[in-house]
Formats: C-alpha cells, structure tokens, sequence
C-alpha cells in the first residue's frame, strides 16, 4: 500500500506567529506524532510552505488579509522547529492550493492522500479539493484532530464541506 501524507502550512506564522492560534500550537505534536508514524512504514510525507514575497499586501491574498505573513526567509515562513528536521519534499506557493503538489501526485499510484495541517478553512481544503481534482478516484483523507482553523467554527464548516465533496474527514 503506498500512502502520501501531505503536511499543510505548520509554518511558525500560523502557529505562534502574525496568524497563529491556540488551536493550532495544540496540535503540533499529534501533528509531529503523524509524520513519524508515515515515516516508520516508509510511506512518503510532503510539506507544504505558504510563501509571500515583499509585494505581499498588493496581491488579492493581501487586499483581503492585510496581514504580512510567511514572508520568504523570516522566521515566521520557516516549518515549527519540532518539524523541521524531517524528510521530505518541500511545496512552496503564494496562494492557498499547490499546483505543483497536485502535479507531483498525478499517476504515482498512491492508493490514498492524507492532509493534516493549517487552516483547515483556507489552506487544508483547497489542497484537499485540488488534489482531488487532480486524482479524483484517490481517496483523500483529512484527520481533523491535526487540522485547525482560523476559528473553531469555521474549522468544522470546512470539515463539513469537504465531507460533502467525498473527502473522508475523521
């Protein structure tokens, strides 16, 4: 069985940063508990890195959250210390879905995608509804206890519409 996990955003500015929250330090170490168990079954594990430049609050992202984050090179870009050390691609984009991720995946034959992450309601669902786009006959799994959201609300409202759009939430 060749499974992908795919590690959203646990980037310094959404934990403990400009955008971080008291949800999403607490599940930084189910979220550390999960790539080490992907690893120990040698399946493959990628991160995703949202990535601003300097013209960050001109873009549409930045008209509509004026607030500077994961700037490329600051500390608040880089992964949570407790992640940094571990193995595997790194994804960088300037909006909420990786296009490349997507591109990655095709045709490897993974027989399922699992994303944990940050925030479920920008960044978690887009890449989910992406890579479903890409692969739709892969299951796309989300595990929301290492998932968070701006808010609690909108985490389950983004839970509750990828449900709707055949991705299993548990």
């Amino acid at each position: 069985m060749k499974r992908l996990l795919v590690v959203v955003d646990m980037q310094n500015d959404f934990i403990d940063g400009s955008l971080g929250t008291l949800e999403a330090l607490n599940i930084v170490p189910k979220v550390k508990k999960k790539i080490e168990e992907y690893l120990a079954l040698d399946d493959e594990v990628v991160f995703t890195l949202d990535t601003h430049e300097e013209n960050y609050l001109e873009t549409q992202e930045g008209k509509n959250l004026p607030v500077l984050h994961c700037a490329r090179g600051s500390n608040g870009w880089e992964l949570h210390d407790s992640l940094k050390s571990y193995k595997g691609e790194r994804f960088e984009k300037n909006t909420f879905g990786s296009e490349e991720l997507g591109v990655f995946i095709k045709d490897k034959g993974y027989d399922s995608i699992e994303l944990i992450g940050l925030c479920t309601d920008i960044c978690v669902i887009s890449n989910a509804l992406l890579l479903k786009a890409f692969e739709p006959e892969i299951p796309i799994r989300v595990d929301s206890s290492c998932c968070a959201g701006v808010t609690p609300k909108s985490h389950e409202n983004a839970l509750n519409a990828m449900k709707i759009c055949h991705i299993e939430v548990f």
